[in-house]
């Protein structure tokens, strides 16, 4: 019986300490991540393929236009590790952004711990401050409260890309969906001003005068052919500049080639961190 009690004042003793130990052993190492093939690692796999779809688009966009890289990332559980120190770490160990203008963010959603954190990169900081950062988290509460994990990293990205346009000059929408498809459009011919019908009267002209000096033996044939060659065939041609020359419309995924891969850029400690 002492035995028994003895053991048992142990087990009483040592149980705390399991207690703080156990989430440290469950701590997720930045190094045994997979390597990112897109700007977007759904490692909750929270998000539905259409919304990674639109999310992989816009950041494709962003980094097309507006130079800026960005890492949008979920993941499980930190354990105890906290996540600033955690994102910095990924931040850094991917590279996100270019290495000489170092203009990176990641994004990172630790869902069942219900934290996030955004990390700015050196060049970034000036158009992402720190205050901006943390609002940027506060306006993606409602929809990861509603488990809309995917709407809320599209609502972070929108709102960071249209403050980083606007530091920049650069005219940028942030909308997303098929009514902001660029649509290339079939050049349009042009005949000096003269009106259409004028223009076919002439060449009908044309062709009946070069007809009637064949039958006189003046070659009238070749020339009907030559005219008829440069009428066809010259000027302006439908397929080259317009709708076939870089895959119809818009072009988006082909022109911009997609996530090639982050640039090594690097990160000050920049940005901020919540929870919801």
């Amino acid at each position: 019986m002492p035995a028994c009690a003895n053991t048992l004042l142990r087990l009483c003793f040592l149980l705390p300490f399991c207690g703080s130990v156990a989430p440290s052993l469950f701590a997720v190492d930045v190094n045994s991540l997979p390597k990112p093939t897109g700007y977007v690692s759904d490692l909750a796999h929270v998000i539905d393929p259409a919304g990674k779809d639109q999310l992989e688009a816009f950041c494709a966009r962003v980094e097309q236009e507006l130079g800026v890289q960005f890492a949008l990332v979920t993941i499980d559980t930190l354990g105890d590790q906290p996540i600033r120190d955690f994102a910095i770490d990924l931040a850094r160990k991917w590279g996100v952004g270019d290495r000489k203008s170092n203009q990176g963010v990641l994004l990172l959603l630790a869902v069942k711990d219900h934290r996030d954190d955004i990390e700015t990169g050196r060049g970034i900081e000036p158009y992402i401050t720190d205050g901006f950062a943390g609002s940027t988290l506060r306006a993606m509460r409602p929809e990861l409260r509603d488990g809309n994990y995917g709407a809320a990293l599209l609502t972070a990205a929108r709102a960071m890309a249209q403050q980083i346009a606007q530091g920049k000059g650069i005219p940028f929408s942030a909308n997303v969906g098929p009514q902001n498809q660029r649509v290339r459009q079939a050049p349009v011919r042009h005949h000096g001003g003269i009106p259409g019908p004028l223009v076919l009267l002439g060449i009908f002209l044309l062709l009946w005068l070069l007809s009637r000096g064949g039958r006189r033996g003046g070659g009238g044939g070749f020339w009907t052919g030559v005219l008829l060659g440069n009428l066809l065939g010259g000027g302006p041609r439908y397929g080259g500049g317009g709708w076939g020359d870089r895959g119809g419309f818009g072009g988006s995924s082909g022109g911009s080639g997609g996530f090639g891969g982050f640039g090594g850029g690097d990160f000050g400690g920049g940005g901020a961190s919540s929870d919801w």
